[in-house]
């Protein structure tokens, strides 16, 4: 008799949890940390000098929107053509971090960071960010820039700084409603929190 009320119990507060309130705000603040010569390691030198040792994921900045909603229309496609684009972006990250980056330190520092600022962007798609959710057409143009004309990984100063990230934002139109998105959002946002937990 207590087993089943214990498997009820449980059961109960997982679904309750779920389908509670998302709280997205994480209790910790970031602190500075330098990582330029990070314990030695000469390859970080010059690392702080992009974001900033106080923004390490680039969370802290003013959006400065030059095109927003009607310009910029979002047309909705297969869900499996966008995970492609996705899973070609995030091989190519793994690609260059391990190409370009001989130090395993530095390579753990520096993917973090990438994976911290996207954790960003999941603050912005929430609404929670304060942020618009969009892009930097200025940071995004340099896409083609990745390879040399030989098909080599390009090794050159693309002449822009994470502070610059955010001065030309684009601002897609969407169907965010403010009645009932953050309900419906919160659970497809608790529901793939509960889907990536490994």
């Amino acid at each position: 008799m207590f087993a089943k009320f214990s498997a009820l119990f449980v059961a109960s507060a997982l679904v309750s949890g779920v389908m509670s309130a998302p709280a997205y705000k994480n209790a910790l603040v970031a602190r500075g940390q330098s990582f330029d010569n990070w314990n030695g390691i000469s390859s970080l030198s010059g690392f702080d000098n992009f974001y900033g040792s106080d923004d390490f994921a680039h969370h802290s900045f003013n959006q400065v929107v030059v095109d927003q909603g009607s310009d910029i229309v979002c047309h909705s496609e297969q869900v499996t053509i966008i995970q492609q684009r996705l899973a070609v972006l995030q091989e190519m990250a793994k690609k260059i971090i391990t190409e370009q980056i001989c130090e395993v330190e530095t390579q753990t520092v520096v993917f973090q960071q990438y994976y911290a600022s996207l954790g960003g962007f999941s603050s912005d798609l929430t609404r929670n960010s304060g942020r618009h959710v969009g892009y930097d057409s200025s940071i995004v143009s340099h896409y083609g820039d990745f390879y040399n004309s030989d098909g080599s990984l390009s090794n050159y100063d693309f002449g822009f700084s994470g502070s610059d990230i955010g001065s030309n934002y684009c601002v897609p139109s969407n169907n965010w409603n403010s009645n009932t998105s953050p309900s419906s959002v919160g659970s497809a946002y608790q529901a793939a929190q509960v889907a990536s937990w490994y």
